[in-house]
């Protein structure tokens, strides 16, 4: 177990925040980080063409370290959408053809295949999860011959609930899918093999899980699609484009990897540093150990919350990190503002309370959740 970490946050006493599925607090460090990054651009003439680059690698490196994957697969992008935008532009899909995602996935995850389908006469293919169930059986059942493209989360966003990624890889290969990850409600809280998973693309924004500011991410691109089409072409993204002397000496090639679908102005220190800070974080401990502590956090919480007659899901189906707690007659109106009245500050998803806390929570922040659903 991770100790409480609270310190190192700006969270007052008395609030009780168990929220991070929808935004993470900044911390201390990424308060500074971003300072410092401002500062950096306050005084121009002391910028130099190099950091344009040295400050995006930071990030880089980082990203990859946490997602366990090579430098080069990793591209920055300013949200989940931008980089699911990329990974439209760069699987095929055909006439006839099926993307498979989950009932209630989060439309950013959705609306961008829907675009697609629209256009080269494909179809959605929408999962119903069962009752009391994961996801995995459901997404593995509906991969089959039809199957263009496979387009899900590691956990919904909503209940929590899990998906078997290297199963769901495995077979989507079988058929000759693409698989294309959201991992933004997972990345950073719960650990993934993406080798063993084998995406074609899978993205994270870092303002949840990856305790960063909102307006950046990371995208991660295999090797395969590493000579793709970019969505925008900008210069920094060129070959040669550390040489501000010759950007107009124009070039075909870009730079390698994955960096081709770098988004346009990413040289921002103050975004990317307190981005590569709050990766820090998560690097200081490590993704298995921060999943153990939210877990035994998530139980324990769901223990006190059976005996109020609060239902939540089996332990194994939904992620460490997640908590969705049903009410058997239904959720009490008003239920979100009178618990923030009382400084406990949770979600309404669904027909679900969602909680999910992170290393800054301790017992004081389940005792006064408990106490207001009481």
């Amino acid at each position: 177990m991770i100790a409480c970490q609270r310190d190192r946050f700006a969270i007052p006493a008395g609030v009780h925040y168990l929220n991070c599925a929808y935004m993470a607090p900044l911390s201390h460090d990424v308060i500074a980080a971003m300072e410092e990054g401002a500062r950096a651009k306050a005084s121009p003439w002391r910028y130099r063409p190099a950091d344009f680059f040295t400050v995006a690698e930071h990030f880089r490196t980082r990203a990859a370290r946490l997602a366990g994957v090579p430098e080069d697969c990793i591209a920055i992008v300013p949200s989940a959408s931008y980089g699911l935008a990329v990974a439209a532009a760069n699987v095929p899909l055909a006439c006839g053809q099926e993307v498979v995602t989950l009932a209630g996935q989060f439309p950013s995850n959705v609306y961008v295949w829907q675009a697609l389908a629209g256009r080269v006469g494909a179809r959605l293919r929408t999962v119903e999860r069962p009752s009391q169930s994961c996801w995995s059986e459901a997404v593995l059942d509906a991969i089959g011959p039809d199957t263009g493209i496979v387009a899900v989360p590691h956990c919904h966003w909503a209940d929590g609930r899990v998906v078997d990624l290297e199963a769901v890889g495995a077979k989507a290969r079988s058929v000759g899918a693409a698989l294309v990850l959201d991992l933004t409600q997972s990345l950073g809280a719960m650990p993934v093999d993406l080798a063993a998973v084998d995406p074609d693309f899978a993205v994270a924004a870092c303002y949840k899980w990856l305790m960063g500011p909102y307006g950046t991410g990371m995208l991660y691109v295999a090797p395969r699609h590493h000579q793709g089409t970019p969505i925008e072409h900008n210069w920094i993204n060129r070959g040669g484009s550390e040489d501000f002397a010759r950007l107009v000496e124009y070039r075909e090639d870009f730079q390698p990897g994955a960096r081709r679908f770098d988004m346009g102005e990413k040289s921002n220190p103050p975004l990317l540093m307190g981005a590569s800070a709050g990766l820090d974080f998560l690097l200081a401990f490590g993704v298995d150990a921060i999943a153990q502590s939210l877990a035994a956090q998530t139980e324990a919480i769901a223990a006190r919350a059976a005996a109020l007659g609060l239902e939540a899901a089996p332990v194994g189906t939904r992620a460490p990190h997640f908590l969705s707690l049903g009410f058997a007659g239904g959720v009490p109106d008003g239920l979100t503002e009178r618990l923030a009245a009382g400084g406990v500050h949770v979600s309404l998803r669904g027909l679900s309370l969602r909680v999910t806390p992170h290393l800054y929570n301790d017992a004081a922040d389940a005792d006064a959740l408990i106490a207001a659903l009481r």
